[in-house]
């Protein structure tokens, strides 16, 4: 049998297979056909007519294959894909398995292995992050004091399973704002509302004491704990403001009553030493008269400078006599009594 008439044959198979409703006349033009090309551009419109009117026959010996072999592939990837986990940088994760539960071994950070369906990795964020509580408290002397606490909070790595059994992911939003606001409360009430302000670091520091011990029971650090706000009512604000005018308005008047008295015994000190002085110049003047006889030199030479002072620009005629300045006088008297 030569090759043309194999290929003849199994065109006709394959002719015969597609069920066309002329099926024996194509088989009939089939087996004149002497040329392969005519042959197989006749079965290619053939097969486009049997596709339109919605025929089908068998898909070749390899097609079958290629199929199989894609979705086998598709399914290996998506088992691959299911069977990793990630945990990014600052994350830490735990397994909970269905047959045994929440796992003890705690996973970094990186890529690592589970198995599908059957174990589900937890993951949690250890880095520390702020959350702000404000809370409104009375103090010792029963004053209405709001206050805010910042809180930088973040689990301990080594309890993360323990934390999902008891309080699960959101265990910030489970412990946090109940045990701050406790302890808010506790530590305002020893205070006073001035101390608060005044005594401000010890408090800051009684309220971190007394929360990291109580967050430590939940297995959360606490990195940072601060007091950012400190608020009072508006009537105690006023009943401050007016206490603090009042008391500076008393001590503005000690002030002056304090200069006042200065000044009147700055004034008897004065009094007394013009007494005392005018007494010493009389009881002088009783036993000799060069006591005067000096005081007018002594005034007659300041004149004199002031006049020298001037320039002379200004002449000036003073009363020896008016001004007790008659120096001769007392050298006159003295003469005659001679």
């Amino acid at each position: 049998m030569s090759q043309v008439q194999q290929r003849q044959r199994s065109w006709s198979r394959f002719a015969k297979n597609l069920n066309f409703p002329k099926a024996a006349d194509a088989k009939a033009r089939l087996s004149k056909m002497s040329n392969p090309q005519d042959m197989f551009k006749r079965l290619q419109r053939m097969a486009n007519d049997a596709g339109r009117r919605g025929g089908a026959g068998p898909p070749p010996k390899g097609m079958a294959t290629a199929v199989g072999g894609g979705i086998a592939l598709v399914a290996l990837l998506m088992v691959g894909n299911n069977a990793l986990f990630n945990v990014d940088g600052g994350h830490r994760a735990i397994k909970y398995t269905r047959i045994g539960g929440v796992g003890k071994q705690i996973y970094g950070e990186g890529t690592h292995i589970k198995i599908p369906w059957f174990e589900t990795p937890i993951d949690y964020d250890v880095r520390a992050k702020p959350r702000n509580v404000a809370s409104l408290t009375g103090t010792k002397d029963l004053q209405m004091v709001n206050i805010t606490c910042r809180v930088l909070s973040r689990p301990r790595v080594d309890a993360l399973p323990q934390i999902y059994r008891t309080l699960g992911t959101d265990y910030d939003e489970r412990v946090l704002p109940s045990i701050v606001n406790e302890v808010l409360k506790s530590v305002v009430a020893q205070f006073n509302a001035s101390q608060l302000i005044t005594q401000r670091e010890m408090v800051a520091r009684l309220v971190r004491e007394n929360l990291s011990k109580r967050a430590a029971r939940f297995n959360i650090m606490l990195d940072d704990v601060s007091l950012t706000h400190l608020a009072f009512s508006p009537e105690f604000t006023a009943a401050v403001e007016a206490k603090q005018v009042a008391q500076q308005e008393a001590q503005r008047a000690a002030f002056v009553v304090d200069k006042a008295r200065q000044e009147k015994q700055a004034m008897i000190v004065k009094a007394q030493g013009e007494a005392r002085s005018a007494e010493l110049i009389g009881d002088a003047i009783k036993k000799s008269r060069s006591y005067v006889d000096l005081k007018r030199i002594e005034n007659a030479r300041a004149i004199a400078q002031i006049i020298q002072e001037a320039g002379g620009r200004n002449k000036m005629y003073l009363d020896a006599e008016g001004l007790g300045l008659n120096v001769a006088e007392g050298y006159e008297d003295k003469s005659k009594k001679a």
